[in-house]
């Protein structure tokens, strides 16, 4: 039988989906610019800057601003306890998946 507890151990950080889809990016790269994560996320602008400002909040991702000749860059990267964050948070999914699906 399932423990259908465990998503209630959940990081809720990461566990909302505009949020799980940019640390799952993250997670593949040193880091990514904000059109790529605007583009790979299919979010709104101001969608994925509040999504990024609340993980870089939590201390998940690190925000760089800088210039491409000109014009303003904005790019992310996870941090180590961004990285751990992730890997548990991957664990304890894997973990209530193989529960419920030994149902």
């Amino acid at each position: 039988m399932g423990d259908y507890s465990l998503p209630m151990k959940f990081d809720r950080m990461i566990h909302q989906p505009s949020r799980l889809a940019i640390m799952a990016l993250l997670a593949g790269c040193e880091s990514a610019d904000f059109a790529y994560l605007l583009k790979e996320t299919n979010l709104n602008k101001g969608t994925l800057s509040k999504h990024l400002s609340n993980l870089a909040e939590a201390g998940y991702i690190e925000i760089v601003k800088t210039f491409k000749g000109k014009y303003p860059n904005t790019s992310a990267a996870l941090t180590p306890k961004g990285r751990r964050a992730f890997k548990k948070y991957r664990r304890q999914y894997r973990k209530f998946s193989k529960s419920i699906d030994d149902d």
